[in-house]
């Protein structure tokens, strides 16, 4: 028996989106008619693959406008923001495409009397990508390019909350030509999803999402001795020296806390500054947040919309009252922003200052339009509080001097380490977490050895 799919709006609480969830037939088709693609497409030459997945970024980006207005009526993002997302899909995945060559390389190992030895990248087989609906985009291309220009086959299952943005891109590779049954999405339940992972024609697993997300994925995967590629949360920091150029920081350490409504992985969640410049940073960051439109996303004027629900946008309230009680004191009122209300998914953004460690807000992550503030003395005392998180994935350093930045850098346990900007995912760069921010790399040639195997040729030469 099957269930269905309903996306809720967070703009209004209609339903934008009603589909039929994949029964245990269907999957089967699906998974082997990956297998028959992916052997045929493996075979091709990197040069073709790469001319058809270039046709299907084309075709991708020549619905810009469609799709962008699809991601805002299903996740609540701003319109005048949402274009972006495939302009980053673009970006991202005409890097991967291009960088396939160096990264797919046979690997020479040096000359031996007698003898040809190199490795190759070999793929893996079928890729299952697993992609959330906060960038349901962006999350989605690290895997599926690179996995495909690698010789894989991918079977792509989105959030429920965003399913257009997997039937997009699977539509764009039929239009591109892509071999039938190569690339395909799946509608999915968690136990179904759970199901396929522990499929013995799955080879490899790429997830983002929470961290009890990531928990099921390892326990589904548990013996099948496959690859898993974890991108979980974070609760990722700012820290601004006495030497920063103050308004640059201020810009973007608000937009890095309050952009999407502060739902990213990556996005700023704690801020630390120099106690020289901690007043002035504080009384600027309050001004900017105050021109911030809480609205309706459909409006071109809003530059915050709603959460992705009201549940999480009654965690970041409980989490902001909790705080307060502990002696936390909110900035900002949410009266100022009059869309603003108590049982909706439409939530103003707040930034707290007398925090402490000891509140949630500073340790547990938010996913929502929070952000505390905390004055400190050094970076010693900044790198400390940079650490004590049970996350790792982005820190973000405001100074004029990289040589510091670099020194703090390695101070901090984390997989990024930006200096006078956040936020932000280069696909030249490896794309990485520790501690609960998880396992893996996706994007730069480094993304490319998670998705093959190292496959040995010791070739003893004959005359």
């Amino acid at each position: 028996m099957t269930g269905t799919l309903k996306t809720v709006s967070p703009i209004d609480g209609s339903v934008c989106v009603e589909r039929t969830l994949a029964d245990e037939g269907e999957i089967a088709v699906a998974l082997k008619r990956a297998k028959a693609a992916q052997r045929e497409w493996a075979a091709q030459s990197l040069t073709d693959r790469a001319q058809q997945l270039t046709r299907l970024v084309d075709a991708f980006v020549a619905r810009k406008s469609e799709i962008a207005g699809e991601i805002t009526r299903q996740m609540g993002r701003p319109i005048r923001y949402t274009p972006n997302e495939v302009g980053g899909f673009e970006e991202r995945a005409r890097y991967m495409i291009a960088a396939a060559p160096q990264a797919l390389a046979d690997l020479d190992v040096g000359p031996k009397p007698g003898f040809r030895r190199f490795i190759r990248r070999a793929p893996l087989g079928v890729v299952l990508v697993v992609a959330p609906w906060n960038y349901p985009l962006l999350t989605a291309v690290n895997a599926v390019v690179p996995a495909l220009m690698a010789g894989n086959a991918v079977l792509l299952k989105h959030s429920h909350q965003t399913p257009l943005a997997a039937e997009r891109m699977v539509e764009a590779g039929v239009s591109a030509g892509l071999p039938a049954g190569l690339f395909q999405f799946l509608h999915l339940g968690r136990d179904a999803t759970a199901r396929l992972i522990e499929s013995p024609d799955i080879d490899y697993v790429a997830f983002t999402g929470s961290v009890p997300g990531g928990e099921a994925v390892e326990r589904a995967a548990a013996g099948r001795f496959i690859g898993v590629g974890l991108e979980l949360g974070g609760k990722d920091p700012g820290y601004v020296r006495a030497d920063a150029d103050l308004d640059h920081a201020i810009e973007n350490l608000v937009d890095g806390a309050f952009f999407n409504s502060g739902q990213s992985c990556c996005g700023i969640e704690r801020i630390y500054v120099d106690a020289k410049v901690y007043d002035r940073f504080v009384e600027g960051a309050v001004a900017l947040t105050r021109k911030y439109v809480l609205g309706d996303p459909r409006e071109t004027e809003t530059t915050l919309g709603p959460m992705v629900r009201t549940s999480a946008a009654d965690f970041v309230r409980a989490q902001t009252q909790e705080a307060v009680r502990q002696g936390a004191r909110a900035l900002l009122d949410a009266k100022e922003f009059p869309a603003s209300r108590e049982g909706t998914p439409y939530l103003a953004p707040q930034i707290l200052v007398n925090v402490s460690h000891k509140m949630r807000v500073m340790t547990e992550e938010s996913f929502g339009p929070v952000v505390g503030i905390m004055k400190v003395a050094s970076d010693e005392e900044a790198i400390r509080l940079m650490n004590d998180s049970p996350y790792g994935l982005t820190a973000a350093i405001w100074t004029r001097d990289p040589e510091a930045a670099v020194g703090i850098g390695d101070c901090i346990a984390t997989g990024t380490c930006f200096m006078n900007r956040c936020d932000y995912l280069d696909p030249a760069l490896a794309w990485t977490g520790v501690k609960h921010s998880g396992r893996g790399v996706s994007l730069s040639v480094l993304g490319y050895h998670h998705l093959t195997r190292p496959k040995s040729f010791h070739l003893r030469l004959q005359t």
